[in-house]
């Protein structure tokens, strides 16, 4: 069986440093807001190429804390609206409408699969405050078009990284391209931890210093409460197994851009819609889709012959019956014919950084037999 994802092996990889790190927590006695923290913090920041990083329980909550801290700096008030890609995960749509905010769905480059840059200035109103720019897959999302229009409206950019650490726009990596970016750290993304896990990267020291408090049940100073907040911190052993996985975090990305690219060009199939390429530094294939009309025809094809694939994602954010009975959702107004499409057309195929480019060239052949 050619996994989806082989866990397993991936810890494998960095088992020895992996023991000596959780040692060294489990020796330490402390178990939160401690050393480890603070390493992975400034490790991690001075990664991504920004002033600050802020540890947080999860990829939701640090997107959730961004848009917070914007409300309680009086920067946004409920009722404001966010731009934010129509096929994206739910997660993206949930730090918004969590904060009382408006989610304005804006449908994807079906070139790209990413927000469509062309699309944004028509939803923009005077309640807008925000772009939220999801670099899904792994592939960059930003481009100086959308800067330009972030700038022009004086709108916040907040990037949802979850899916692209390491990935670049030209010389800066993305989680550092806007105003602040939450990163998840869930297991199975390209920096993983063993657990839930997240973080906040900014320049922005007050948004910083409010995101920290925020997650910390809104305390800034042991036993005084500036803010309703909550618990959402990082705790030490995540910490400890995220900053050995850093260390190889650019090898383990350059793997996979090698089997993605072993899959672009050697893929030939008219039932099959393959990503556009980009330089080799702008995508760091998280995720690598495909699309295809027979897609569930295919997917069966490939498990029956021992491939293992994921739909990323079978049911499109707009049309969960979460968000059916919200009337004060605009998006539930509007037709979203292209990101349907998507999620009614993609299949994921096994990439990872354990993966041989044998089993690649295993999912070649039978993706060109089908």
């Amino acid at each position: 069986m050619i996994k989806f994802l082989d866990l397993q092996k991936v810890t494998a990889k960095y088992k020895d440093e992996i023991h000596e790190a959780v040692d060294r927590v489990v020796d330490s006695g402390w178990y939160l807001q401690g050393e480890e923290n603070k390493r992975f913090e400034n490790d991690y920041a001075n990664y991504i190429g920004t002033k600050y990083c802020v540890g947080v329980a999860n990829g939701l909550d640090a997107l959730i804390w961004i848009f917070r801290a914007y409300i309680e700096l009086g920067i946004m008030k409920e009722g404001d609206e966010v731009i934010v890609p129509a096929n994206t995960y739910i997660a993206s749509i949930l730090a918004i409408t969590e904060n009382n905010l408006v989610p304005v769905l804006i449908e994807p480059d079906f070139n790209t699969l990413e927000l469509d840059p062309t699309k944004i200035e028509s939803r923009i109103t005077d309640k807008t405050k925000a772009i939220l720019l999801v670099h899904l897959y792994g592939r960059c999302a930003y481009d100086e078009q959308i800067g330009n229009i972030s700038k022009k409206y004086n709108l916040k950019l907040v990037e949802d990284n979850a899916q692209a650490h390491g990935c670049l726009y030209k010389d800066k990596k993305t989680g550092s391209l806007g105003d602040a970016a939450g990163h998840s750290f869930y297991p199975g993304k390209n920096l993983g931890a063993f657990g839930d896990a997240g973080a906040v990267t900014t320049n922005d020291e007050q948004l910083a210093n409010t995101i920290r408090a925020l997650a910390n049940y809104g305390s800034q100073k042991k036993y005084v409460f500036k803010y309703v907040g909550r618990n959402s911190r990082l705790d030490e052993f995540q910490a400890a197994v995220l900053d050995v996985k850093l260390k190889h975090l650019d090898e383990d990305n350059n793997h996979r851009k090698d089997i993605a690219h072993y899959y672009i060009d050697n893929i030939k199939n008219s039932k099959i819609t393959l990503p556009i390429t980009m330089d080799r530094e702008s995508n760091v294939f998280h995720i690598f889709p495909i699309l295809c009309e027979q897609r569930d025809e295919l997917q069966k094809y490939l498990l029956e012959n021992g491939v293992q694939t994921i739909i990323h994602y079978p049911i499109p954010p707009h049309q969960q019956e979460c968000y059916q009975s919200n009337f004060k959702l605009q998006f539930l107004n509007f037709k979203f014919e292209i990101t349907e499409l998507i999620h009614n057309e993609e299949l994921s195929l096994p990439i990872s950084p354990v993966m041989s480019l044998e089993d690649a060239k295993v999912v070649v052949e039978l993706i060109n037999k089908f």
